[in-house]
């Protein structure tokens, strides 16, 4: 049984197929783990949802900042962004269905074994894989409940800062899916800086939040959502997956075991 990453799909379908051939994918022996992003943007974000439906058995998402976008747009009657390409979805009548499954996924996932953590954007560098579960889960308990909508209402605007104790239900909510969905630069101070979206390159006195993870961690932290990083964090145990597919990158896939990674262009 392998197990096997995949960086951010943005509705890339056919890439997608191509990576699972390269490694004669099972769904009866093997297991995928998405980074999120799912959807929106690429061509075809309904055929990548129906073949995670399909195979939901052999399929994990930490879910993402496009996911969770969609997931507020249908909650709250809001038409998705012409640019997310996303009315082939919303007319689909397995909508609710897909909506249903990605509304099921965590934002976190731990492999003990692995010792490998996953989500879309990383890990706060000021919580220790306990906290950054804990938090994950009183997010996801949140977006998995019936009153959803008003934390999806609160969801965008203004950072509210980390300290999550003095926070509101709402912008607890918040501060911890922009960390595990929206996170790339920090301040000296931590803090998130949700603006600059740039490589390494054009960071300023901004730092990557991995710079802030030591090298030595026996933890290693698989990621999506920074396609700028161009799959490069100088860090052996900080693997950025996302690579630009969308973009007219590669999708790249990486063996959890072994650390083995595979690319395929999105033609």
């Amino acid at each position: 049984m392998a197990k096997y990453a995949i960086g951010d799909l943005q509705g890339c379908f056919t890439p997608l197929m191509g990576l699972l051939d390269q490694v004669n994918f099972n769904p009866s022996q093997d297991h995928l783990y998405f980074v999120g992003d799912i959807i929106a943007r690429g061509p075809d974000s309904l055929a990548c949802l129906a073949f995670l439906y399909q195979h939901a058995d052999s399929v994990s998402v930490t879910l993402g900042n496009h996911d969770l976008h969609f997931l507020a747009c249908l909650a709250l009657g809001k038409a998705p962004n012409p640019k997310d390409k996303l009315d082939t979805l919303f007319a689909s009548p397995k909508c609710q269905t897909y909506a249903d499954f990605l509304q099921a996924q965590p934002l976190a996932i731990w492999l003990e074994t692995q010792k490998t953590f996953i989500s879309h954007a990383g890990i706060h560098p000021h919580w220790d894989v306990k906290q950054a579960l804990q938090y994950a889960r009183f997010a996801e308990t949140i977006y998995q409940s019936e009153n959803a909508p008003e934390f999806y209402a609160n969801m965008y605007g203004a950072h509210p800062g980390l300290e999550l104790n003095n926070l509101s239900e709402k912008d607890k909510f918040k501060a911890i899916v922009n960390v595990f969905t929206r996170m790339r630069f920090l301040d000296q101070n931590a803090e998130l800086d949700l603006n600059n979206k740039s490589g390494l390159k054009d960071a300023g006195n901004l730092i990557p939040w991995f710079e802030f993870i030591p090298s030595n961690s026996d933890a290693t932290f698989l990621f999506g959502h920074w396609a700028a990083l161009e799959g490069q964090t100088n860090k052996n145990n900080i693997i950025a997956l996302d690579t630009g597919c969308v973009w007219g990158g590669r999708m790249t896939m990486m063996n959890i075991d072994t650390g083995e990674k595979y690319q395929q262009n999105q033609t």
